[in-house]
């Protein structure tokens, strides 16, 4: 479901309707970030390898101020080529502003020379910022070298990734959240013989809810082999 703010209408980036705290998965060395995710934080570095859960968290975010009415943002800066740097001018008035994969402008002095405006004035508003990239602030590699102190200057916490080990617990996880009863040998069936990905995974888990809908029947082993064909 899109934010009901006419900048993020304009965006054209649908949120996932799943991104949402509730259905984040917690590992123990996640627990402070997630704890300090959801108090009232000014800004915040989040730093991690992809699909190590940064999207879901930025989304979460956006997620929680759009029920309680606030304006928020969430805007995808791997997709920048889709939008112009004048983007980022007037969003420090919204509540929440959360940009991801910031990594993805080094380089661009448009967007790095916006970005660093948009900093300041973020600052100078009390706008809440959070902000994800695949490195921690000190190893990105911005030109402009303000920018980079900026960020710098502001909490950065690491999301430590799901391991291969913890994929099926996750799995089991985000099933039972939607209601689905998913028993250990199914969910390291359908892990087994799937992608490793966790964005994968729960793309497939979709098709399999539906599936399971569909047929009215439950997700068990001969299911899973009839709907994916294996």
């Amino acid at each position: 479901m899109s934010l009901n703010n006419p900048v993020q209408l304009t965006l054209g980036v649908r949120l996932d309707d799943d991104a949402k705290f509730e259905n984040f998965y917690v590992l123990d060395d996640n627990q402070l970030l997630i704890g300090e995710l959801q108090r009232e934080f000014s800004m915040l570095y989040v730093w991690g390898a992809r699909c190590s859960g940064r999207t879901h968290l930025l989304q979460a975010l956006c997620h929680q101020e759009s029920a309680i009415g606030g304006p928020a943002i969430y805007i995808p800066l791997a997709e920048h080529q889709k939008f112009s740097p004048e983007l980022l001018e007037g969003l420090p008035a919204l509540e929440v502003i959360c940009l991801d994969d910031i990594q993805s402008i080094v380089g661009n002095s448009d967007w790095e020379n916006s970005l660093f405006s948009f900093f300041n004035e973020a600052k100078e508003n009390g706008a809440r910022m959070l902000v994800s990239a695949n490195c921690s602030p000190k190893e990105l590699p911005l030109n402009l070298k303000d920018l980079c102190s900026r960020f710098q200057s502001i909490p950065a916490y690491k999301l430590t990734g799901i391991s291969d080990d913890e994929a099926i617990d996750v799995l089991k996880f985000r099933a039972s959240r939607r209601g689905i009863e998913l028993n250990e040998a199914t969910a390291e069936f359908i892990y087994r013989r799937s992608s490793r990905s966790i964005d994968k995974l729960m793309k497939l888990l979709n098709k399999l809810d539906q599936a399971s809908f569909v047929s009215r029947r439950r997700l068990t082993i001969p299911l899973v082999k009839e709907t994916m064909g294996w």
